[in-house]
């Protein structure tokens, strides 16, 4: 069963390959990192790594037993109990409810290791996949429109505080 773990400088080789031989699939539905991405990538690791020890973000990989990364969930711009959580699935990985899972089990880690009281997520109009992930674990539309590298998209939120959908949690 695949695990969620916070992030190390020791997945640097396995978040390296994930991230390449998904690069396409990811291009398709969410901005392009670009090639200076990869060209830096132990460098921005490090960097990403600093921001975790201060509390500004936190970030996770869901690993397979063999220590393939199947999945990035980020919490980021970590201020006043709130963060914006970022997700990617590895396209092997996806139609099989794990990223589904995963998210309701960070919302649960930002809850109670994190503090957090609020989520909030931006995605684009067109990519369906991650609009059903956030609508099946609690997060709601608040209505605001946003643009992500020029392709509409939509704002969600999600309530940690409380337990019922109506409050954008489950």
């Amino acid at each position: 069963m695949p695990e969620l773990q916070r992030l190390r400088l020791d997945h640097v080789p396995a978040l390296l390959t994930f991230e390449q031989e998904n690069r396409t699939y990811f291009a398709a539905s969410i901005p392009d990192r670009g090639d200076a991405y990869f060209a830096d990538f132990t460098a921005r690791l490090s960097a990403l790594l600093a921001e975790q020890a201060a509390g500004i973000c936190h970030f996770h990989l869901l690993v397979a037993p063999d220590g393939e990364v199947l999945g990035r969930f980020n919490l980021v711009d970590v201020a006043d109990g709130s963060a914006e959580l970022g997700f990617r699935m590895a396209e092997k990985a996806t139609r099989r409810g794990l990223a589904t899972a995963t998210v309701l089990h960070l919302c649960t880690l930002a809850a109670t290791e994190y503090g957090l009281t609020t989520l909030r997520a931006s995605v684009a109009l067109d990519n369906t996949a991650s609009r059903t992930v956030l609508t099946r674990t609690g997060f709601v539309p608040t209505g605001e429109e946003v643009q992500l590298n020029g392709r509409p998209g939509l704002g969600y939120v999600r309530n940690l505080r409380h337990g019922g959908p109506e409050d954008g949690a489950l």
